[in-house]
């Protein structure tokens, strides 16, 4: 079994131990993934069958990596596995058994983009304050009751909760979760917490069925354990107690999503459950250089409730850790910028070789303002999706319709696009309409005379009409021609196609890169089915967490630490290190939130191979305002021994700041910047009076072009290239992408910065 000869003692012998309950604790960068690939494929050497194994992840990009691992061991058998996210496998299931618990099996996944627009819809019908019942905190506080499966029914019956919502002045939430479920139900729609949720109910409610899964998986394993909720302990636990073959993986000092109901306690308390438990401890850190791993252990150290761990690392000891002192937010946007030009020119690396990582979204913009500046390609992660773009999600409701006529939200989004005069004002007739007789919108649409007057009865009939001839189409053909199919005689393609502006010839590419995925996927010989509606339910259960560092574009990688969680990076910047930014103002509370703050630290040290930057600022705008700012206690907490201490020199202002000389200074000099903290304030800021809001400058001079002006032809450009736009003025091609002749360019403008360009409408001229 040579598999088994690259391992390390402690590694193997989680592989090798298969039988009774089991917890592997991996630290970070101690091959996690080879001990799990290795453990199913070693369950598989010894003559399980690959059907009888269900390994859960977080992921699709997960379970896809430890399928392909898995497969280059054991070959084809490898596709028999069930393999997938608790969302995905589940979503399977539920397929299979919906109706005994009153769901179609083509029922529809509503994402969160659905589900709050029907929670809007809810709060209009009611006549609630949507600022007081605000849709984010009704999705979460409905979201929140069924991971902790609290049905709408408890919810009501709860005297605890009702008193709770009354005090907040929400006293109506109970009903609107209740109206929220009953119209998920009509719509036949299901969202990502229902598909949990309702598989507790099914094992709850049919035995038989918790007896069916129970002997079918035989041995259970489950990645990522520190990130389950309850609603995901409960249905592990329903699973594994016919043969208690289950295998926890995870790092409790990594479990940073608490804000999704995510409960450390579930990995901290898993031998209560278990008393014959056998624990697998993986220490070895292959990944990061000792000085990081000494770091990491020497932050992770201040937490009390954690499980005991020696990470250690055999790497290089590496540099030792660089804290930079900045005096504003650009000052340090400013420093990571040129320390990024700089390494990469002095140690030959990559653009993608280098990460920025920040606590908050809104801390990007000063980081893309300095790269921007120096001509340095990046790309922010954790953005708006593919799938999440208007366009695309317009195309898919269509596709929604065709297999779920009753998806009230599919139809909502729409029945009036393209443009068919059934506006607003139809829509909420078909709504009373649908209420009033206690039917589907679908059911109105199909018949409408019966319920609504007039010529828009004629205009449903022919939207209704359209609907049932994609359903028609979708019976004879593959996922490709009914996509493009629907592309087609919804009237989507047309309409992008005659919008000439850039911005519309984007969304015309996107429906094409759409079309070219579902082609992609028609043409796959590793899976049986190959239809649309197979098709949909894959790119309905894509997560957040589904991205992947793309290597292939030599871009500076940026996101938020809870979107790095996964990811390495040979260098890596954490910024923004100041008390009530990270940790955030909103974790000073309590510890347990103080160290759950203080383990998405530890994931970012860790994200780290061979070089770390830490940076603050002492001063930075909030909501306007220049607030004073003081460093985060979490560098306080770190062995001064291994940190390398840097402030740059304070710009010079005009009315008496004091500056500092700019040279590096020892640790003993600079212990005094890292003191503990003082205890938190009311939460109030202060206002420097010493350091002024810069004044605007002046918008740049309309650009006069060369004399004798001739744009070059869309197939001359390359990257790197300096040019001249007639508007814009001077630039240069930072990054080309796509096929003659839609190639587009993103151009840096002096003073401008970015600006994403077709090559063949952009009329740029070539200077060198």
């Amino acid at each position: 079994m040579d598999y088994l000869a690259g391992l390390n003692p402690q590694q193997r012998a989680a592989v090798e131990n298969t039988q009774g309950p089991a917890m592997i604790v991996a630290g970070a960068g101690s091959g996690k993934t080879r001990v799990i690939t290795y453990r199913v494929a070693h369950l598989i050497e010894k003559g399980v069958d690959a059907f009888n194994i269900l390994v859960l992840t977080f992921t699709n990009k997960a379970s896809k990596d430890m399928r392909e691992r898995i497969s280059k061991v054991v070959g084809a058998e490898a596709k028999n596995l069930w393999m997938g996210t608790f969302h995905s496998v589940f979503a399977k299931i539920l397929r299979v058994e919906a109706e005994k618990i009153g769901y179609p099996s083509n029922f529809t996944i509503y994402d969160t983009d659905d589900s709050k627009s029907l929670i809007r819809a809810i709060l209009r019908e009611m006549q609630l304050d949507d600022k007081l019942y605000n849709a984010n905190f009704v999705y979460n506080r409905i979201s929140s009751a069924k991971n902790n499966l609290v049905s709408h029914v408890e919810y009501m019956q709860s005297a605890e909760i009702q008193a709770e919502d009354v005090s907040n002045k929400r006293p109506m939430l109970g009903v609107i979760y209740e109206t929220y479920t009953k119209r998920c139900f009509k719509a036949g729609a299901m969202d990502f917490d229902d598909l949990l949720f309702k598989t507790n109910v099914l094992l709850k409610n049919h035995p038989d069925v918790l007896n069916k899964y129970q002997h079918k998986f035989k041995y259970l394993m489950v990645d990522e354990y520190q990130d389950t909720n309850f609603s995901q302990y409960t249905i592990v636990k329903k699973l594994a107690a016919a043969y208690q073959n289950i295998c926890v993986v995870g790092d409790d000092a990594q479990s940073i999503y608490g804000f999704r109901g995510a409960n450390i306690q579930n990995i901290l308390n898993f031998e209560k459950d278990y008393p014959d438990l056998k624990v697998y401890k993986l220490e070895q850190n292959y990944r990061s250089t000792q000085n990081i791993v000494e770091v990491a252990n020497s932050i992770i150290a201040n937490n009390k409730n954690q499980l005991e761990k020696n990470v250690f690392s055999e790497n290089e000891s590496g540099d030792r850790i660089k804290v930079s002192r900045a005096f504003t937010d650009n000052e340090e946007g400013k420093i990571v910028a040129e320390a990024i030009v700089q390494d990469r020119s002095t140690n030959g690396l990559d653009y993608h070789d280098f990460a920025i990582l920040y606590r908050t979204n809104a801390q990007s913009r000063a980081m893309e303002e300095a790269l921007r500046k120096l001509n340095v390609p990046y790309k922010i992660y954790g953005g708006l999706s593919f799938y999440q773009r208007k366009e695309i999600k317009d195309l898919i409701a269509y596709f929604r319709l065709t297999f779920n006529p009753s998806d009230e939200e599919a139809i909502k989004r729409v029945i009036n696009y393209p443009r068919r005069g059934l506006g607003d004002t139809t829509v909420d007739k078909i709504i009373v309409a649908a209420d009033q007789h206690d039917i589907t919108m679908w059911e109105v649409i199909q018949e409408p005379q019966k319920y609504i007057a007039g010529r828009i009865a004629n205009q449903l009939n022919d939207f209704a009409m359209l609907i049932k001839s994609f359903q028609a189409e979708s019976k004879k053909l593959d996922a490709y021609e009914t996509a493009l199919y629907i592309s087609q005689h919804s009237g989507i393609l047309k309409e992008l196609h005659t919008d000439d502006s850039i911005e519309g010839r984007s969304r015309y590419e996107n429906i094409q890169e759409l079309l070219n995925g579902i082609k992609e996927f028609a043409e796959r010989e590793d899976i049986e089915d190959r239809s649309l509606a197979i098709f949909m339910q894959d790119i309905a259960l894509l997560t957040n967490d589904d991205r992947e560092n793309d290597k292939t574009q030599d871009t500076v990688s940026m996101m938020t630490i809870h979107s790095a969680k996964g990811l390495e990076f040979k260098n890596v910047f954490v910024v923004g290190l100041e008390e009530n930014l990270f940790p955030s103002q909103m974790s000073l509370n309590s510890r347990t939130d103080l160290e759950e703050e203080r383990r998405l630290f530890y994931v970012a040290i860790t994200r780290a191979e061979k070089k770390l930057t830490l940076t603050y600022a002492t001063s930075r705008y909030r909501w306007g305002t220049l607030t004073n700012c003081e460093p985060s206690r979490f560098i306080s907490e770190i062995n001064a021994r291994y940190l390398e201490l840097e402030t740059v020199k304070a710009p010079k202002t005009s009315i008496g700041e004091d500056s500092f000389d700019g040279e590096r200074r020892s640790w003993s000099q600079q212990r005094d910047s890292f003191s503990k903290p003082k205890p938190v304030s009311s939460g109030t800021t202060t206002t420097s009076a010493a350091s002024p809001r810069p004044k605007n400058t002046m918008l740049p001079t309309a650009h006069i072009p060369t004399p004798g002006f001739a744009p070059n032809a869309a197939n001359e450009f390359q990257n790197g290239m300096e040019v001249e736009h007639e508007k814009f003025g001077f630039g240069k091609i930072i990054n080309l992408e796509g096929n003659l002749p839609d190639v587009k360019a993103t151009v840096f403008f002096q003073g401008l910065g970015n600006k994403q360009l077709l090559l063949k409408f952009a009329k740029l001229r070539i200077v060198k």
